[in-house]
């Protein structure tokens, strides 16, 4: 990130009143406060705006930009474009997006999708300093209006929850070599610690591990850097007990890892890298332990973890406050979902009928 440049959208635009030196420290005042995966999403957004005005107006974008391209790029994400006539100018936009890699399909994008990428211009433009043209009244309310015609229940971001069970059937997969002894461990990281967000896993370096009460306790301290609803210096440490202890310090020593990513990827030769895995990889780790356990490839996702330990915790009986204490949800209500789930299955007015 330390190569980034002022010019760049997303971080502050030149100003006349400040000296070089002071520029740079605004600059880097804003990288350092911007969480790493805001700084993605900002990447994504801009590549995907620009992309979206090229192919719908072949123009640059514009700084300020006009209320009328905000009107079209909300109108264009606010309707299923499958049954749009081939001659339909959002329908080619959208093609021309999807032949790019920039848009899955011609269906309406999920409010949530537009909202964060609306988000993202926004603040392209406060960067610059600039009035953003999603504040004049007909565009906010058209933005408002699609939001209510595109309203849909979110959908879940697993399929299903990796319960103790499924996680069992995945961990039994795990033998003996070092890519299993490294996927037990991240299996086990992720679940055990609260359910832990793929970026999270990656982002661990080893020296976030204390393995100084392993010996004598069986447990392992976890610094997380920062997550989705925690800033730097904020987050608590997490702990690791027993099992899921015991795999990851065995996966550090297998690895004979002393500095640097915690979890790494594995050559075929079964030879362990310097480099850190990405939050992709997780996602391919899932996957092939659930295709070996005998489990849909798309049973679950990564966040399968996260949802499996709330729902575990709620299927146990843990007190609501002691699971939110490892998951780190910011939001009561989100993480009382999963346990809502668990009480309406063992409510007795479910059984009325027999």
């Amino acid at each position: 990130m330390a190569a980034m440049k002022p010019a760049v959208p997303y971080l502050p635009a030149a100003s006349p009143a400040l000296s070089q030196a002071d520029q740079a420290a605004l600059t880097d005042l804003y990288v350092r406060g911007t969480p790493a995966n805001t700084l993605r999403a900002y990447e994504r957004d801009l590549l995907y705006v620009t992309a979206w005005k090229s192919a719908r107006f072949a123009a640059t974008l514009d700084w300020p930009e006009s209320e009328a391209t905000a009107l079209a790029f909300i109108l264009d994400h606010a309707r299923d474009l499958n049954n749009a006539p081939e001659t339909d100018v959002a329908r080619e936009t959208a093609e021309a997006l999807i032949a790019k890699g920039l848009r899955k399909s011609l269906a309406c994008p999920a409010p949530s999708t537009l909202d964060r990428r609306i988000a993202s211009w926004l603040a392209f433009h406060r960067m610059k300093n600039l009035t953003s043209p999603f504040g004049a009244p007909q565009v906010k309310q058209a933005r408002a209006k699609a939001r209510q015609a595109a309203a849909r229940p979110p959908a879940p971001k697993s399929q299903h929850p990796i319960t103790r069970d499924v996680l069992e059937q995945l961990l039994s997969t795990c033998r003996g070599t070092r890519r299993d002894c490294r996927d037990r461990a991240i299996l086990m990281l992720g679940w055990a610690s609260g359910g832990r967000r793929r970026s999270e896993i990656t982002g661990l370096m080893f020296e976030d591990v204390s393995l100084k009460e392993f010996d004598e306790k069986s447990l392992v301290w976890i610094s997380l850097l920062e997550t989705k609803t925690t800033t730097k210096g904020e987050t608590p440490r997490l702990v690791l007990k027993g099992r899921a202890a015991q795999a990851l310090v065995h996966w550090i020593e297998v690895a004979g890892i002393t500095d640097g990513a915690l979890f790494r990827p594995i050559s075929k030769a079964d030879r362990v890298l310097k480099r850190g895995l990405t939050p992709d990889a997780i996602a391919q780790i899932v996957k092939h332990r659930l295709k070996l356990a005998g489990l849909p490839a798309d049973f679950a996702s990564p966040h399968g973890l996260r949802s499996g330990f709330l729902t575990q915790a709620a299927l146990d009986g843990a007190p609501i406050q002691a699971a939110m204490r490892l998951s780190l949800h910011r939001s009561l209500a989100q993480a009382q979902k999963y346990y809502d789930d668990v009480d309406i299955v063992e409510n007795p007015a479910t059984d009325l009928l027999g």
